[in-house]
């Protein structure tokens, strides 16, 4: 299973890292999610796979990329130099533990809420649904 944000797979091709299991699991792309949000006119986001992330002791989430000549941006970069950017990360604190059985917002840890609440300021769209697992009873409206 690999955690993508579905808004760009050449960026998410680069920005994995290894899970216990094996697996690759991508990081968040804020720049890529925030602006595939303008062009597609979003008024509301749903953050998926949230469980995946619970081993981690920190979460990278990418806030900008530096482009071949040095130059950092924080906005989504054109495809000329998307082939050679490098993602700018930032490191947010992981929460250590089993969320799939958390059915509400504010029963998560404090550091999983902190984690939706970066990514929703970052991508300037509400994050208005979570899933923590992937039945329907572990799908959380804000």
């Amino acid at each position: 299973m690999k955690l993508t944000n579905c808004v760009d797979a050449a960026v998410m091709q680069v920005n994995t890292v290894q899970r216990p299991d094996g697996l690759d699991a991508c990081w968040f792309d804020t720049v890529a999610t925030r602006y595939g949000c303008m062009i597609q006119g979003a008024t509301e986001a749903v953050l998926t796979n949230l469980d995946v992330l619970g081993y981690l002791d920190d979460i990278p989430v990418c806030v900008g990329y530096e482009l071949a000549d040095g130059i950092t941006i924080d906005q989504f970069p054109v495809t000329a130099e998307l082939q050679t950017a490098k993602p700018v990360l930032r490191t947010l604190k992981g929460w250590k533990c089993d969320l799939s059985h958390i059915r509400s917002f504010e029963e998560l840890p404090e550091a999983a809420q902190q984690y939706v609440q970066y990514i929703e300021s970052s991508i300037g769209v509400p994050i208005k649904t979570v899933s923590v697992g992937p039945r329907r009873d572990q799908v959380m409206t804000r």
